[in-house]
């Protein structure tokens, strides 16, 4: 019997401090930061300009990507305002991008299913219409954060679909995903 406490009282010792050891968390840390090829998203600046908010043209943004899976079908994009007055507000949601786009031009026209410059269908924003709706913080400064995601499918959801539609979609199917943080002040 004390054998057994005393064995007892080592494993669980031993778990303790595996589970505590900082070495450990910052590995799993490292790990998945230093993932050779991991999906990249590039936007060209760290601040809006003008034209890509509602004190401008209000026209989506350029994106760049880099090193999509090569087992990737399509991708989805969800852009958030970090810091908005009642929680997050979604700006954006497009899916169904063929994974074979490496540049997601400017001006993504504000339709529900887009034939060019890509391909893709989009989402209702927190605005209340289908498509992009730039930055307009009622103050401030403001954290846009662009998430980027690589499927291993394409997407059976109806345009002027929610952001949470599309998560509920995409849960399963997720291949990579990256994200950038974009401010705008006002």
């Amino acid at each position: 019997m004390f054998v057994k406490k005393y064995l007892f009282v080592i494993v669980a010792i031993a778990l303790l401090s595996c589970c505590a050891s900082p070495n450990l968390t910052n590995s799993l840390k490292i790990k998945k930061f230093e993932e050779k090829g991991g999906l990249r998203v590039i936007v060209p600046f760290k601040k809006f300009p003008k034209k890509y908010t509602c004190d401008g043209a209000n026209i989506s943004p350029p994106l760049k990507l880099e090193n999509v899976s090569k087992k990737a079908k399509s991708i989805a994009i969800v852009m958030l305002d970090l810091d908005a007055p009642k929680g997050i507000f979604v700006h954006w949601v497009i899916w169904n991008i063929p994974a074979n786009v490496s540049e997601i031009p400017a001006g993504i026209p504000d339709k529900p299913v887009i034939h060019k410059p890509i391909e893709a269908v989009q989402g209702r924003n927190d605005f209340g219409f289908i498509g992009y709706g730039g930055p307009c913080p009622p103050s401030g400064t403001h954290r846009y954060v662009i998430r980027v995601y690589t499927l291993n499918c394409y997407l059976n959801l109806s345009p002027g679909s929610t952001a949470n539609s599309l998560y509920r979609a995409m849960n399963g199917h997720v291949l990579q995903e990256d994200e950038v943080v974009v401010t705008y002040s006002r």
